[in-house]
């Protein structure tokens, strides 16, 4: 039921902010050196139950979770077991919770990293006034998961745009919660630099297209790049200029604000002047 598979990115395919990176760089070094940690330093002693390395990675849609998640199992050399929570649920009660079982015990003999992906939908808070057996089957397989928590001795990853949904019962037995940002205009311009294949003729102002377009994320300035890619092809045009790489981000940027609950939207872009001299901050910075 379970299927492994190989971590697709390290850490050098991230574009991060520093404090985020820096706290990804902890989780690795927490696995690499638990034999430091929890005997030569005696945290065993304080801390019994430790030896479960569970991560929390939050934050806004498209802004490199899934792909830190990826990393960190490179790093640590070990295979990635990919978990949507539609493969975990079963109308059946008390069948959600076996199957909460066979995957930890899979892992365990496989050796795989975990990784939740979506996880508030299956950390999210208890129900306290339960009127169905829904209900009750829900409060139990929070209940089979705070256990395996407690008592597995692997690594657990989890992702989410929505950590205000988690039980602070799960928040407790967390011991890493990361927080990723949507990319400041520094990491935008590196972003839209990366995701220019060297193969792809391209004639583009990088810095004013950070400047200009913030609100972003990497996941969005691919989309805009791939999006953009192929409308110059339609057009027979022999590269990709810089008018169908602001229509393309433009187009996004639409999405993002209708999603956001208006079907009437305008994407604001910025003067010249005003983008110049977010350039020349950022550049004095």
């Amino acid at each position: 039921m379970w299927e492994l598979s190989e971590a697709k990115y390290d850490l050098s395919d991230l574009i991060l902010d520093r404090s985020t990176t820096s706290q990804l760089l902890d989780v690795i070094s927490y696995f690499q050196n638990r034999t430091l940690l929890f005997e030569t330093w005696g945290l065993g002693q304080r801390f019994p139950q430790q030896l479960c390395l569970a991560v929390n990675l939050y934050g806004p849609p498209g802004t490199g979770k899934t792909m830190a998640a990826h990393a960190i199992a490179k790093a640590i050399s070990m295979p990635l077991l990919c978990v949507d929570y539609a493969e975990i649920e079963s109308k059946y009660v008390g069948e959600t919770s076996k199957n909460l079982s066979d995957l930890f015990h899979t892992a365990q003999e496989k050796q795989a990293v975990i990784f939740f992906d979506e996880a508030d939908a299956l950390l999210s808070k208890r129900v306290t006034n339960m009127t169905s057996a829904t209900d009750v089957s829900v409060n139990q397989t929070r209940s089979v998961l705070l256990n395996l928590l407690n008592s597995y001795q692997g690594v657990i990853l989890f992702a989410t745009n929505f950590i205000q949904n988690f039980d602070a019962a799960f928040l407790r037995r967390i011991k890493f919660h990361i927080a990723f940002h949507l990319p400041d205009q520094v990491l935008r311009e590196r972003l839209w630099r990366m995701y220019i294949p060297d193969k792809m003729p391209c004639q583009a102002d990088f810095a004013y297209l950070a400047a200009a377009y913030d609100g972003v994320s990497g996941s969005d300035i691919a989309n805009a790049v791939f999006s953009a890619a192929v409308s110059a092809a339609r057009e027979k045009e022999t590269m990709v200029t810089q008018p169908y790489l602001e229509d393309a981000i433009q187009s996004v940027l639409r999405v993002k604000q209708a999603n956001a609950g208006g079907v009437t939207v305008s994407v604001r872009r910025i003067s010249e002047e005003e983008a110049q001299k977010k350039i020349g901050g950022s550049k004095q910075s």
